[in-house]
């Protein structure tokens, strides 16, 4: 065999094989093949593969060097041969400075395998047409990088689209330029906004990025209305192209620049394409670009990258996608089908139908990180009712969704989302790394659903990741959910970022027992909180009034009453204790369900109740600690109630009882029904109550004599006992700390009895009680006031006075009514 055919064998594979060698391969007049820089480091791999016999022959052609047939042509071992070559990458240059350098000279090598002398002839006939390679443009299926077996990814090109913040910026500016001095012209355009640009990265990119900022979608010539610019001059100066102008713009560019590039025609899902649609023998309707980097093929679309097109509005919405460029083939073949099955750049080429299943996924949904758990086809069919849909996701991730009447146009509507959904017909559920979304149609029909999100930390809207078409043949039977504006179920992702820790109840459907449930959140520091309670039929003063939260410095507690059937929103907001000034933030979005026993009016909580119930933070804030009861809600079967806590700082206190206005009113204030025993730091606030039902119980303090009193906290006491409770005195300001009333405690007295007295009264020289008479109290062993009074029937009520240190003078403590007698008939 031949040199002159074994050289044509070798040169074969590799000008119709692997992406871009079949135009950087060059047959010379001898024809030998040419093998430029980058296919050397190619063919080195290649030499170690069985089947290659030792090179032949390396030939210079350097200018002013023996040519190829010049018989100082010597044969060298493979390994000194490749120590030799040390050649520019060409690739990162213009056509116009590929110059040969003796310090980088191309060399031609010729090599023959053994299996290539079998069938020299025959193979010679078909590859070749006039004694040179056949040269077939694009890439060729099953090969990827040549020689390499490994495709190179966009990351191995560059880190991150940061690198070309000076050619973006030189670009822009640029562009700018030259539109306002109105240059129209292809190749000065390119020329400028290169300038500067040092590989053929940096000059590829400022051509994709100048057609991004300085051509926009020609919506009118898409819909008929206007003519279409096609020629790359009237693209530029009106601005305005379609798909093709795109394209063509681009190839064009390239071509000036010295970039292999290619214009791809296929389907996308793009401006007018309907969901479910049949692509099957439809003429494609998009154009892209194709080019050759590092001897390798990269897709990219500078259409898709300058924005998107609302159709709804038949409006352009000028938005540059950095992700259209250089686009990974696994994301791109989502949107983008090419005709040609090569230019799907895949290992495992996809068919029509495949890529018509494949769910709609935005730019947003890979540069987000977000992974298609299920389901992996854009069309669902409900299940019993309903459909499922889960993402899963590797930094911490904000998700909502919306729901609504199938429309045909898949580009309808915005593109972000910061408002409630429209619709809230499912149950959206975020975990540590899953998204989880519910789907309950509450008709039968077909539905469009497209899912948002946005990352944990940023504030800007939620942005469109992926769509979904739900068709719904039965409806499952159930009750309206509340519409959710806080885009997901259960705890937040941001709810640690705020200091909630956990919660007793999951992002599920909690099931409500008895008509009452209690959910807490466990916090990693002191937290403010402000809760609000959503159920379709309830009014929203009913619903203020079925809840009673706690504030403690570890937890937050909230309970809730649920006076109707069906589902309930529980949303929980919360700030940091101190910052007053900062805005409370959603963490947690709980749906309740109540199908059983539900709460009355009348057991619901007392209206104006005060965020702070029971013990927390703001009563340990003030010094009072060591309370007898640790929660907000306290029950009584016998109408009566002690609360003792101890009072460090010594605070002046203050107590309030009141209920429902509605509720039947007693003849007494209900003052009359609290009764406070200050000794030492130990404070007992006592309650008895005058019939049933649920009362509040708020605790003020000051800490300057003047001051306004501050609210503490505040008690729920529901009461069940039917017997009525009696009052208690009414109390002076002579009543002080270290007084206590031991007998009698009730404030309303039987005429014409004997009651027996006794008081402390702590530096009390004389203590008397004044009715009919005066009692003077007697002064026991145990420093205690005592003595039997007559209340007689001619007055109304008996005075309980004392005279304290040197003072004659009598003050009165409290006063104690007298029963009327009853007239006899």
């Amino acid at each position: 065999m031949s040199a002159e055919v074994a050289m044509q064998k070798f040169s074969f594979p590799f000008s119709c094989g692997g992406p871009g060698l079949s135009q950087r391969s060059e047959t010379t007049p001898n024809n030998c093949t040419q093998v430029k820089p980058l296919e050397l480091h190619n063919l080195q791999e290649n030499l170690s593969e069985p089947g290659l016999v030792k090179v032949l022959g390396v030939c210079n052609e350097v200018q002013g060097g023996p040519k190829a047939e010049d018989p100082q042509c010597t044969v060298i071992s493979r390994k000194n041969m490749f120590e030799k070559l040390t050649v520019e990458s060409e690739d990162q240059r213009p056509v116009a400075k590929r110059q040969l350098s003796s310090e980088s000279a191309a060399r031609t090598i010729t090599v023959v395998k053994k299996s290539a002398v079998r069938k020299d002839g025959e193979d010679n006939t078909n590859n070749t047409k006039g004694g040179k390679p056949k040269t077939v443009p694009g890439p060729k299926l099953g090969l990827s990088t040549a020689g390499t077996g490994r495709r190179k990814r966009r990351k191995d090109l560059f880190s991150s689209s940061e690198v070309f913040q000076r050619v973006d910026d030189h670009v822009i500016r640029v562009g700018a330029e030259l539109k306002e001095k109105r240059v129209y012209d292809v190749k000065t355009i390119a020329l400028s906004i290169t300038q500067g640009a040092r590989t053929e990265l940096e000059r590829l990119r400022a051509i994709w990025v100048w057609l991004c900022h300085n051509i926009e979608y020609d919506i009118s010539g898409f819909l008929g209305r206007s003519e279409k610019l096609s020629s790359p001059e009237e693209v530029i100066a009106a601005g305005r192209g379609v798909c093709c102008g795109y394209s063509s713009l681009c190839s064009e560019m390239c071509r000036e620049m010295g970039i292999e590039c290619q214009e791809v025609p296929g389907h996308s899902k793009g401006v007018g394409y309907r969901q479910g649609q049949s692509l099957r023998g439809v003429k494609s309707d998009h154009l892209w670009n194709a080019v050759l980097l590092s001897g390798q093929w990269f897709l990219l679309d500078a259409c898709w990258g300058a924005g998107r097109v609302d159709m709804e509005n038949e409006s352009f919405v000028k938005r540059f996608d950095d992700f259209y460029f250089l686009t990974e083939p696994e994301e791109f073949i989502h949107s983008h089908f090419p005709d040609e099955e090569r230019w799907q750049l895949l290992d495992r080429p996809i068919s029509i139908e495949e890529f018509e299943r494949k769910v709609f996924k935005t730019s947003a949904f890979f540069t987000l990180g977000l992974r298609l758990m299920q389901p992996h086809q854009c069309h669902i069919l409900t299940d019993d009712g309903e459909a499922n849909i889960s993402l899963g996701f590797s930094r911490p991730t904000t998700f909502t969704f919306e729901t609504t009447a199938h429309q045909d146009l898949l580009h309808s509507g915005s593109s972000e989302q910061r408002d409630s959904p429209k619709s809230s017909f499912g149950l959206l559920t975020v975990s540590h790394r899953t998204m989880k979304l519910q789907l309950l149609p509450p008709a039968s029909g077909t539905y469009d659903v497209r899912i948002f999100a946005r990352p944990e930390s940023a504030t800007t809207n939620l942005k469109w990741v992926c769509s979904f078409t739900v068709e719904c043949l039965v409806p499952r039977a159930m009750e309206e959910i509340p519409e959710n504006p806080f885009l997901s179920w259960g705890l937040q992702p941001n709810a640690q970022l705020q200091g909630v820790s956990g919660s007793n109840l999951g992002s599920e459907v909690f099931q409500v027992e008895q008509g009452s449930c209690e959910v807490v959140l466990k916090t990693s520091h002191p937290l403010m909180l402000v809760c609000e309670l959503v159920h379709p039929k309830l009014d929203p003063a009913v619903a203020k009034r079925c809840l009673a939260t706690q504030i403690q410095s570890d937890a937050l507690t909230c309970n809730v009453l649920c006076p109707q059937r069906g589902f309930y929103r529980l949303s929980i907001f919360v700030r940091d204790y101190e910052k007053t000034d900062v805005k409370f933030q959603n963490v947690a979005n709980f749906l309740l369900h109540c199908k059983g026993k539900v709460a009355s009016l009348e057991e619901l909580f007392p209206p104006n109740l005060g965020s702070a119930c029971g013990p927390g933070s703001r009563t340990t804030e003030f010094g009072f600690s060591k309370f007898s009861h640790t929660t907000g809600i306290l029950s009584t079967q016998q109408g009566k109630c002690n609360i003792t806590f101890h009072n460090q700082h010594d605070l002046e206190l203050h107590t309030v009882l009141s209920r429902d206005e509605i509720a039947k009113q007693s003849t007494l204030p209900l003052s009359r029904y609290l009764f406070c025993t200050y000794t030492d730091s130990k404070v007992t606030v006592s309650a008895s109550l005058p019939e049933k039902g649920v009362y509040r119980l708020g605790l003020y303090a000051r800490t300057t004599p003047g001051d306004s009193f501050n609210p503490m906290c505040d008690f729920v006491l529901r009461n069940t006992c039917d017997q009525q409770g009696a009052p208690f005195p009414c109390v002076y300001s002579a009543w002080r700390k270290g007084c206590v009333l031991f007998e009698p405690r009730m404030g309303l007295l039987e005429p014409e009895s004997w009651v027996r007295f006794r008081v402390r009264v702590p530096g009390g020289q004389r203590v008397c009680v004044v009715g009919e008479t005066r009692t003077d109290l007697k002064l026991n062993k145990s420093r205690v006031w005592e003595g039997d009074v007559f209340t007689g029937g001619g007055v109304s009520q008996l005075k309980l006075a004392a005279a304290s240190g040197e003072s004659e003078e009598m003050a009165v403590m409290m006063t104690f009514d007298i029963r009327p007698a009853e007239k006899e008939e």
